[in-house]
């Protein structure tokens, strides 16, 4: 059964919880829910030790649903994007399965809440989505009266693919003082470098690039061979759990983006 969000209730006990998004797998691991979560997914390496020690059913987009049969869960945290539907669809066929859907910080902290009611940890949420909510307030506070610098968040190489509206990262780099280039195409599109480039000389179409280092490892050698081609554009490497990991991961955001602000001059 897929639980709705508007129906969540913390009546009920779950002690077989399986967590197929990494980001959500450090939250519960936050709230202190060690002996409850029985497995994750192997991209879950956030706590270490759960990493090393708990079971795994795969990946997040390849679930061994035979594994997860086997283990028997009271209740399974999925996510609208990172995992497939059929997959998530399969499973909510004979046990509870509780799916997130994040596009922003707003999305998050709801999350953050919903989780703390489903697995009876209500007063602990609350505390971690408040202290989040508090760091991203002077984040705002800060960029206000700054102008937004034009911006790309590249994910993917070959082909290269960027961050486009409405998805989390979006909503991370507004908070950056950002202004996303793609903010008007759908998810994650497609791109060439040649699109990061105007075509009026007087305009910079984009004036920064993000190479994030998840889920491509972007590295120094890529910045490199990028800059090759875009020489006017200012290209740096960023931390890809600061902007995608929409859990407990927050609470080391806004402080991230506060340096970030300040290495790119949006700040002192």
């Amino acid at each position: 059964m897929i639980i709705n969000p508007q129906n969540i209730s913390s009546s009920l006990i779950y002690s077989r919880i399986i967590s197929l998004v990494p980001s959500q797998t450090e939250l519960l691991f936050d709230l202190g829910l060690d002996e409850e979560v029985k497995a994750i997914t192997k991209f879950c390496i956030h706590p270490i030790d759960w990493y090393k020690n708990k079971i795994r059913i795969g990946g997040t987009k390849s679930l061994k649903i035979d594994i997860i049969k086997k283990i028997n869960p009271d209740l399974i945290i999925a996510n609208k994007e990172e995992n497939v539907k059929e997959q998530v669809e399969e499973l909510a066929k004979t046990f509870n399965v509780f799916v997130t859907d994040i596009n922003n910080l707003h999305d998050a902290l709801e999350m953050i809440k919903n989780i703390g009611t489903l697995t009876a940890k209500t007063v602990k949420a609350a505390a971690i989505a408040n202290k989040i909510q508090k760091g991203f307030n002077t984040l705002s506070e800060a960029i206000l009266t700054k102008r937004k610098i034009k911006a790309s968040y590249l994910i993917w190489k070959n082909p290269y693919m960027a961050v486009g509206g409405n998805t989390f990262i979006n909503d991370m780099m507004q908070y950056c003082g950002l202004e996303n280039i793609f903010t008007d195409v759908e998810r994650y599109p497609e791109i060439s470098l040649q699109d990061l480039k105007s075509s009026k000389p007087e305009e910079q179409q984009c004036e920064l690039v993000l190479l994030s280092s998840e889920p491509y490892p972007f590295k120094e050698k890529h910045l490199s061979e990028i800059k090759s081609e875009l020489p006017l554009i200012k290209i740096i490497l960023v931390d890809g759990e600061m902007f995608s990991w929409y859990g407990s991961r927050l609470l080391k955001a806004a402080e991230y983006f506060k340096i970030f602000q300040k290495n790119i001059g949006l700040v002192k």
